[in-house]
């Protein structure tokens, strides 16, 4: 559940905004590409957003469709465009974003009354992000969402903390205490842990998601870019696994596709080590690729990228 909207990156690296000529399209927006990630790997998947009502709404619905994600809770707004994020590409660590959502973004206008919450509880795992959080009816939205959710099933907040979307960190924090109390995963990097917890050392921040109000967190999950992944499991259960080598193209989407494998490896059941190994393979692999959603992995080349040792593998197709 959350944002959509249209990639814009430009097909020449190293060169920026004001001096590229031509552009790739793509379907984005991080909850979209994890349902991506998620279907290419063999699970049954919607999303529940808004687009504008206009072509690009429309290219976002049948692009949906084409990576085998139920677009049916993905509404139109009249009021507002189809957002547009834009990117800049400087390998190997530098990738600004450029976010077009104003005067508001459609995936900010998900209402209440609309929710199908019948389907919410009844999914294996729901997955919402902090960015839902940022803005009014979204907000009210997520939140019911999760409590919806509270005691059934897999319940991942990504705490997806986007400082262009905030006035203040500290705004920010009561809201996703809120919906930690009925998340059972809460994924997130080391920024988005500190905002979320007050905490940066990653174990610190991995215990304080852990010890959330309400005590429903049973695995907390901490990105760590080039020096890996952590987890730890309320039963006590720690992973820590390195990343896997790549020669970086484009580092968006990478933890989107490891969104994508987790809850894949959570819905598989079996070691929490082994499922973040294929995480961050899955993560490796987009990140030696410039798209996102389309660069999304299938089994065989997660599989393929752990022999080999490397995320840098050819792309299908």
């Amino acid at each position: 559940m959350g944002r959509l909207g249209v990639d814009l990156y430009p097909l020449q690296a190293g060169v920026g905004l004001d001096r590229v000529e031509t552009f790739g399209r793509f379907l984005g927006g991080s909850p979209a590409n994890v349902a991506v990630a998620a279907a290419r790997l063999g699970r049954r998947v919607a999303l529940v957003s808004r687009t504008g009502a206009d072509p690009f709404g429309a290219f976002l619905r049948r692009a949906l469709g084409e990576f085998g994600v139920d677009a049916r809770w993905v509404t139109e707004v009249a009021a507002y465009p189809t957002p547009l994020t834009f990117c800049e590409v400087f390998p190997p660590d530098d990738f600004p974003l450029h976010f077009y959502r104003l005067p508001k973004a459609p995936d900010l206008e998900i209402h209440p009354h609309e929710l199908d919450l019948d389907a919410i509880r009844a999914a294996r795992v729901f997955w919402a992000t902090g960015t839902g959080l940022c803005a009014e009816p979204s907000r009210t939205a997520t939140l019911e969402a999760l409590r919806a959710r509270s005691g059934r099933g897999t319940t991942v907040l990504d705490l997806d903390w986007r400082p262009v979307f905030w006035t203040d960190p500290a705004e920010a924090r009561p809201y996703y205490a809120e919906a930690l109390r009925h998340a059972t995963v809460a994924v997130g990097n080391l920024d988005e842990c500190e905002v979320a917890t007050g905490e940066r050392d990653p174990e610190a921040a991995a215990r304080a998601l852990l010890a959330s109000p309400g005590g429903t967190v049973r695995l907390a999950v901490v990105k760590r870019g080039p020096k890996g992944v952590l987890a730890l499991a309320a039963d006590g259960t720690r992973a820590e696994v390195p990343p896997l080598p790549v020669e970086v193209v484009n580092g968006l989407g990478a933890g989107d596709a490891f969104g994508g494998a987790l809850v894949d490896g959570l819905l598989a059941g079996g070691d929490l080590e082994r499922t973040l190994r294929r995480a961050n393979a899955a993560g490796a692999i987009v990140a030696g690729r410039l798209a996102c959603s389309s660069a999304m992995p299938d089994p065989a080349e997660i599989t393929e990228a752990l022999a080999r040792g490397t995320g840098t593998i050819p792309e299908k197709g």
